[in-house]
């Protein structure tokens, strides 16, 4: 036991005593610092590390802020990846949160001294970037529009709703389940790949609380299929719920296939539901859009009380609405020709540096539920595939994408201001 190098691990007292340590102790507390170095202590313990190597893997296993969340470089081609965040805030909403984190007057009328509404500001911005609507209301994410809708307009009556569109949202929960959740009843139409404008017809009644429409927005059906469009389902003489899912408040060349709120108003929706951050390139938030009359009475229900946003998201969105350059428009903008000039600058530094690394054509996706089935052109830096797991554990943190046995870097979504910072990444998982 005596050559044993267990026994040349250092007390955790010894460790965090370490003048090394000292910068993390004041800028991420004691609790994360301890942690970190125990679990440094059990690899080396385990033979994976050296045990002179413990201060160091410590280090680098700490947050750079108090909280455990860490920066990502999004190298995977996905501009809306749901893992990842979905929609990264723009310079303009990052400013507008970090001045709604002390006192605001997210409530006060700073002219009267008396309460005002929530979000007022906010709110303007959403009503002018969708004219259409009537009004408009924000809740803290997609699933509570819906959930809002249907407790406000349909507990204890009937969702009318296409089979087709029964769609289940991430990390499995399903459209039906949330709703039936509210109270209310769904009433299922159609078959499940067609359905037609007299199944609809046939199935409203007076406890109808409203119909339902769904866009498919993370997945196709094609080959013997129909649908039913929002101008019919108006016809039809009882409110339409419209869920766009995407979040476009706007017609987007790029997305054709994507449906988006103004257009679904104009058609004739009484209330059009989606999500903020997503193609908006906004902060989580779900958009309540629509009649006058409706958005007040989901605005007045109890329960939005217990849906409503903070400060800090309310912030983010105005200035997303306001200054709508956001990287989410960027990175699905982005052009490949300059794309792949990035790449092969990246590519021909790494190789000087000793990397084997070629540039190769990645196609990227939107994401996020999000335009599926649609391709987005671009390049990317291949590297060996064993790469992979030392670039996630850096700092920062980089996430590709394994494909054919390689790494590929997708630049798609990587700012060019983070070229350097990703060359040094890829050269310290190398060392």
């Amino acid at each position: 036991m005596s050559g044993d190098p267990r026994r040349a691990i250092a007390r955790t007292d010894t460790l965090l005593a370490d003048p090394l340590l000292a910068d993390a102790h004041r800028q991420v507390g004691p609790v994360l610092v301890k942690q970190a170095v125990r679990d440094a202590q059990q690899l080396a313990r385990d033979g994976r590390i050296e045990p002179a190597a413990i201060l160091y893997t410590a280090l680098a296993a700490l947050p750079v802020t108090p909280a455990r969340l860490r920066r990502v470089i999004n190298a995977t081609g996905v501009v809306l990846h749901t893992n990842l965040g979905r929609a990264p805030l723009s310079v303009a909403a990052v400013e507008a949160v970090t001045a709604a984190a002390g006192y605001v007057d997210v409530e006060y009328d700073v002219a009267t001294g008396a309460r005002a509404r929530r979000g007022r500001s906010t709110l303007e911005a959403l009503r002018a970037a969708v004219p259409d609507a009537g009004d408009v209301h924000v809740v803290n994410n997609g699933a509570a529009a819906l959930v809002l809708a249907a407790t406000a307009l349909a507990a204890g009556r009937e969702i009318v709703v296409a089979r087709s569109e029964m769609v289940e949202i991430g990390d499995g929960f399903r459209l039906h389940e949330l709703l039936a959740a509210t109270g209310a009843r769904l009433r299922e139409v159609g078959a499940a790949n067609r359905v037609h404008l007299r199944d609809y017809a046939d199935a409203v009644g007076p406890d109808t609380g409203f119909i339902l429409k769904v866009h498919p927005s993370n997945y196709r059906i094609e080959g013997f299929t129909s649908s039913v469009g929002v101008a019919e389902l108006a016809g039809l003489g009882v409110p339409v719920v419209a869920d766009i899912g995407s979040g476009l408040l706007r017609p987007e060349p790029l997305l054709p296939d994507e449906p988006d709120a103004a257009t679904w108003l104009r058609d004739g929706a009484t209330i059009v539901t989606a999500s903020g951050d997503k193609l908006l390139g906004g902060p989580q938030a779900g958009l309540l859009l629509g009649d006058r009359d409706m958005i007040e009475t989901l605005r007045r229900h109890p329960i939005a009380r217990a849906l409503r946003v903070d400060k800090l998201t309310l912030a983010a969105l105005e200035a997303t609405l306001r200054r709508p350059v956001t990287p989410t428009a960027t990175a699905l903008h982005a052009d490949p020709v300059e794309l792949r000039e990035r790449a092969g600058k990246l590519a021909a530094r790494l190789v000087t540096s000793g990397i084997a690394t070629t540039v190769t054509a990645s196609d990227g996706v939107v994401g996020g539920g999000s335009a599926p089935g649609l391709t987005l052109p671009g390049w990317a830096v291949r590297l060996p595939a064993e790469l992979a797991a030392p670039l996630r554990r850096g700092v920062p943190c980089v996430v590709g994408r394994v494909h054919d046995g390689h790494l590929l870097l997708d630049l798609r979504c990587v700012p060019p201001a983070d070229d350097d910072t990703l060359i040094e990444a890829v050269e310290r998982a190398c060392s």
